[in-house]
């Protein structure tokens, strides 16, 4: 974008601001478009699909432009912000030019991780901005909602430190992602990638910033002692929105740190295989574990229930206050049913007040707190004093009497959705707005008995007042009339079928009204301003509030979902314990329609660490693997569980390997991408963990599968640092085996029924391993045709007369797998060589050939 010496004055201006924005798309307002030129122009043409014009800016020099009408923007910038860019919003901030000039500055730069407009935020979730800022085996984290003010850092150390880092980033799932420019960063994080200079994260300079915005003289008090990479990211993260969206960090009373051993750290694929928020086939909530449990109201418990199930507990005793608090609301239905009725109304008071804080508020913003917070004395009453959880719940939850009365004072009780209308501020609440009313009041009065009195006057009935934008007040007559009309009257406007005119009187009148409406609007637009600033005053109250209604609502949520699916409260312990009673799960017991979910126990004895799970597919192996983790995990996020009992030792980190997830497009075939995650898993259990593994092994042909998942038995079973609780679903029946060899082994299958020639699967998880597989019949049940199942039974018969039973292995040697089958090709061959009749060089041409055909070819 080169300047040239005849460019008009407007485009200097546009030169000069997008060169502070270049990696910005410049909305320029003209008039009632925002405008793009240049490259901009190019772009948002391309992805908005809109018109690509030019505009003429210099003699003999025309740059492209588009265009979009200002009062649509948030549609246009919703659909920019999703593809990724960054979008400075450049306004005309002045009625007065300056050398022939409307004055024009960028009022935000809005970014996926910067939006305010109720419109472009992602319903009810929450919007994270998080920066990461890390070096060799530590990393910073830190995140904000600027929509909702939570502020929050960490510092990670790991030998490995992306995957750690990744792991939290897949939990956040953050809109977009700051960086320094210098790093380099794996694609294969959530929301958009925005690089930043690295100068930025200097460690003192972020120190200073956080101490400037926060207005102290230490760090100490956040729990930030110690922690210069956390300090770097909450610092960096502060820069950024004082340049993209100053207004935000109002927001921003405080900052709060945590660490990852406060809660149970799930990676990606764990996340993914339980489908703890979201399914893998379409990623929405029905079919996932967050769409049983929620049945939170408000959009603050909705934030709040998602952040539960991302972060289960690590602390006994907060798990127990959870519970306490579900309990309450179990056994007290009809309090939480009256409860959960007066959540109805109640509005997004979080969004609201970063709204109204950040000077985007419009009047409608102060109508929904109004009517919110006039909700909370009802709310208040219901709690009950004698419950300490809910006692502690129910002294945050301010009535905020206070600003609820300056609300009912200032703003009308049905004012305009926005201030270009009049009509804001109630009578009475300033005497300099009600005098100008009061001294306009005669004006409007005559203007409003016009009609009538000139009707009456002119003996013309069908004469009407009318008012426009360009003629202002007017009378008007038809056609038919006109003969009637009186001489005062002046013509200003021919119609079709009527004149219109205007009278001197009129037009003093006029005049009256609306310098009398252009002082009622800016004075009800100051008071407007003032009455924000003056809430702004009681942040903390306003959002501690909005806190504790989500608290209350998810609790009421938990409970109301336990009510409904006969849930039962758990016993969480911190001794090494599992033991589940008639457990379900949680998910697939709704989907039924026709049939009873079978439950199934889970109950470790005192020296049981891994159970081998045999069955064919289809019996329900990888339901219960998954109810069981599901289980553990809703008892750590403070939930009753669908159980008849359960005692469940504390567990720290839940691992699970189901599935085959292709990810070739990444470059990594399915059997590579399930080792990368067993490595994964093997590296970081502990004999705390909770292992969830199903079908290791079965991307690669059945000698090496076999080969593999006996040794991961073996490595989880013996390992001193490891031993973790292992369900392992497997159809290789060799490692039944394990049970003779390894005493903290067990073998289960699920029970099968055979009749009359006719297999049934009865889901239910019994002692022992499994004498076939069934995958035929599972194949027949699938639809195969008929005369594909017939010659696979054919080829079944063969094999297994041919080749001997299965695979077996030596339990002298455990480690040592005996691969060859019981008839093997080259000691047949053997067997029918004549030793007797043989010559040397006919024996060294035969050791020749079978060479080639069993150790070169190996087909056989």
């Amino acid at each position: 974008m080169a300047r040239s010496k005849g460019d008009t004055p407007i485009r200097k201006q546009y030169l000069e601001i997008k060169s502070q924005y270049p990696d910005t798309i410049l909305f320029f307002r003209l008039g009632d478009f925002y405008e793009t030129f240049d490259e901009d122009a190019e772009t948002t043409s391309r992805e908005l699909d809109i018109v690509l014009t030019s505009r003429n800016v210099a003699k003999g020099n025309r740059v492209p432009m588009a265009g979009i009408p200002y009062h649509a923007v948030e549609n246009y910038l919703a659909r920019l912000i999703d593809k990724g860019y960054h979008v400075a919003i450049c306004e005309q901030v002045g009625d007065q030019p300056i050398n022939g000039l409307v004055p024009r500055k960028v009022t935000r730069v809005v970014t996926p991780g910067t939006i305010v407009e109720p419109g472009l935020l992602p319903g009810d979730a929450n919007n994270y901005l998080a920066c990461i800022v890390w070096q060799d085996k530590r990393a910073g984290v830190a995140y904000v909602d600027i929509t909702t003010g939570e502020f929050s850092a960490t510092e990670i150390t790991a030998p490995e430190i992306e995957p750690a880092v990744r792991a939290e980033m897949m939990r956040l799932n953050p809109a977009e992602i700051l960086y320094a420019d210098e790093a380099s960063l794996e694609n294969e994080l959530p929301g958009y990638l925005t690089p930043w200079p690295a100068w930025r994260f200097e460690s003192a300079r972020c120190q200073q910033i956080l101490l400037d915005h926060f207005e102290t003289a230490s760090l100490d008090g956040f729990g930030l002692r110690g922690m210069p990479f956390a300090i770097s990211a909450a610092g960096g993260l502060l820069q950024y929105l004082e340049e993209t969206r100053p207004s935000a960090t109002k927001l921003l009373t405080g900052l709060a740190t945590y660490k990852l051993t406060e809660f149970m750290n799930l990676d990606a694929a764990t996340r993914r295989n339980l489908e703890l928020t979201e399914t893998i086939r379409d990623g929405g909530k029905t079919g996932a574990l967050l769409g049983v449990l929620e049945h939170t109201i408000t959009p603050m418990g909705n934030r709040l229930i998602y952040q539960w199930l991302s972060k289960p507990l690590l602390d006994l005793d907060l798990i127990r206050k959870r519970q306490d608090g579900v309990e309450y609301f179990v056994n007290h239905g009809l309090v939480r049913a009256e409860l959960r009725e007066k959540f109805k109304p109640l509005a997004d008071l979080e969004r609201l007040t970063q709204r109204i804080v950040g000077g985007s508020g419009q009047p409608r913003d102060l109508v929904a707190m109004r009517s919110t917070l006039q909700q909370l004395p009802g709310i208040k009453e219901l709690l009950p004093d004698d419950e300490s959880t809910l006692k502690e719940v129910s002294k945050d939850l301010h009535l905020c009497s206070q600003e609820l009365g300056l609300i009912e004072s200032a703003l009308e009780d049905d004012p305009p959705a926005t201030l270009k209308n009049i009509g804001v501020i109630r009578n009475g609440y300033s005497a300099e707005l009600d005098g100008v009313i009061e001294s306009s009041r005669h004006a409007r009065d005559w203007i409003a008995n016009l009609e009538s009195v000139e009707r009456d006057r002119t003996g013309i009935k069908t004469l009407k007042v009318g008012y426009n934008k360009v003629f202002g007040y007017y009378l008007e007559v038809t056609k038919s009339n006109v003969d009637l009309v009186p001489e005062n009257y002046i013509r200003k406007q021919t119609l079709v079928n009527a004149e219109r005119y205007i009278t001197p009187e009129l037009k003093e009148y006029e005049t009256l009204v609306l310098n009398a409406e252009e002082r009622i609007h800016e004075i009800e637009a100051r008071l407007f301003k003032e009455l924000c600033e003056r809430l702004a005053g009681s942040v903390e109250k306003l959002l501690s509030t909005a806190r504790m209604i989500a608290r209350l609502d998810v609790l009421a949520s938990l409970a109301e979902a336990a009510a409904l699916n006969g849930y039962v409260k758990p016993e969480v312990v911190g001794e090494d314990m599992l033991d589940i009673h008639e457990g379900r799960h949680p998910v697939v017991e709704q989907l039924l329609i026709s049939e009873r979910f079978v439950p199934n126990d889970a109950v470790f004895d005192a020296e049981e660490r891994i159970r081998i799970i045999t069955g064919p597919n289809m019996s329900g192996k990888s339901t219960f693997l998954r109810q069981v983790a599901l289980i553990v995990l809703m008892a750590q996020i403070g939930s009753y569980v669908p159980a008849d009992a359960a005692r469940i030792g504390l567990v720290d980190r839940i691992f699970t390997r189901i599935g085959a997830q292709d990810e070739i497009y990444a470059g990594q075939s399915t059997f590579m991408v399930e080792m990368v995650e067993m490595a994964n898993i093997l590296h970081h259990a502990t004999n705390r963990s909770l292992l969830i593994l199903d079908e290791i092994g079965r991307g690669t042909s059945t000698y090496d599968g076999v080969s593999i998942a006996w040794a991961v038995v073996e490595y989880i079973h013996n390992h001193p640092g490891l031993r973790a609780k292992t369900l392992f679903a497997t159809h290789y029946h060799e490692l039944t085996q394990l049970a003779d060899l390894l005493p903290g082994v067990r073998n289960y299958n699920v029970a099968v029924s055979e009749a009359d020639n006719k297999v049934v699967f009865l889901h239910t998880i019994v002692p022992g391993g499994a004498d076939q597989s069934y995958g035929i019949h599972v194949g027949q049940l699938a639809g195969l045709p008929g005369p594909v199942v017939q010659r696979a039974s054919e080829i079944l018969q063969q094999l297994e007369e041919s080749s001997g039973k299965a695979v077996r292995i030596d339990p002298q040697a455990p480690q040592q797998l005996a691969f060859f089958p019981e008839t093997n090709p080259l000691l047949a061959d053997l067997d029918q060589l004549d030793m007797n009749t043989l010559s040397p060089i006919e024996a060294l041409n035969k050791l020749f050939e079978w060479k080639r055909k069993y150790l070169q070819d190996g087909d056989e």
